[in-house]
């Protein structure tokens, strides 16, 4: 990321998730609030380059934002169900869960963790916007490469004790692999109740054909935005680290149970890939 800017992916993302609900129908995730959340996101705008939307790049990439945010959620509801109500999102970013909340989450305490220049970049976008901070959310500003991030959550008001939900989606290929450990160490320190959703990405000799392809091509394109990736993961090493950190419970979505879970049936060109993150791994924390 480059110095005293907010993160380009983000606003690459946001535009993607935007596009996802005006072009893709039935869309895999209902997320009215991304469409004009900023200019790049605006109906006008998608709609203007519904050619670059049809690349297969931009296909691929949203159907992965769409499938990797609905899947959190459905694992966050559960969540909520069996006690928990804190939740934690991690490169949050434009998430616009705190606005379009579902009855359950209005007894939890929402946690918006991002680094201080894409922070402070995406609140002034949801003032601008007009949608006023809810009660249940606060804004955690964390440079994680630099911060420990349980320290700078119980500023705001995080209570370890209690357990939480952690969502860490499109976040560790930016981040060292000290970081990424340093996150997953986090998690797996919270009481048992809790769980993480995480995506990652595989390298290169995990891939083949168009799933290749793109990850060079996104390679490319994350590089001239000034945020190279720093760490991928074999699915192996990932449920390797959660075996580490002393996770009761690991599941791997994979991209076959992935493209049948969220894609069967569908008459257009979404799909899961193997690439771009985008296997999620999540775990149920033991004490």
């Amino acid at each position: 990321m480059r110095a005293n800017e907010p993160s380009q992916s983000m606003i690459y993302a946001a535009r993607c998730r935007a596009a996802h609900q005006l072009l893709d129908r039935p869309p895999i995730f209902e997320d009215p609030v991304a469409v004009g959340l900023i200019p790049e996101a605006s109906a006008a705008g998608v709609l203007a380059a519904v050619d670059e939307q049809c690349a297969p790049l931009s296909i691929l990439l949203r159907s992965l934002f769409a499938l990797r945010s609905r899947f959190a959620e459905e694992r966050l509801a559960e969540a909520v169900l069996r006690g928990l109500r804190q939740y934690v999102v991690v490169g949050a970013g434009l998430d616009t869960f705190a606005w379009r909340q579902p009855f359950y989450a209005r007894a939890i305490h929402i946690f918006y963790v991002d680094h201080p220049c894409s922070l402070g970049w995406a609140t002034a976008q949801f003032r601008r916007r007009g949608l006023q901070t809810p009660p249940n959310l606060s804004f955690v500003a964390a440079d994680l490469e630099a911060q420990e991030l349980a320290t700078m959550l119980v500023e705001h008001g995080f209570q370890r004790e209690a357990g939480a939900f952690c969502s860490v989606l499109g976040v560790t290929q930016y981040l060292s692999s000290e970081a990424v450990e340093a996150l997953l160490c986090f998690a797996a320190s919270l009481p048992t109740r809790s769980e993480i959703v995480f995506s990652f990405v595989p390298p290169d000799d995990e891939l083949e054909g168009e799933e290749l392809a793109a990850a060079i091509q996104s390679v490319k394109l994350t590089e001239t935005m000034g945020e190279p990736w720093a760490t991928r993961l074999r699915p192996s090493e990932a449920l390797d680290l959660l075996t580490h950190f002393g996770f009761g419970e690991v599941f791997h979505l994979t991209p076959q149970s992935a493209q049948q879970r969220y894609f069967a049936g569908r008459d257009d060109r979404l799909r899961t890939g193997a690439t771009i993150s985008e296997s999620a791994c999540l775990g149920d924390a033991t004490e």
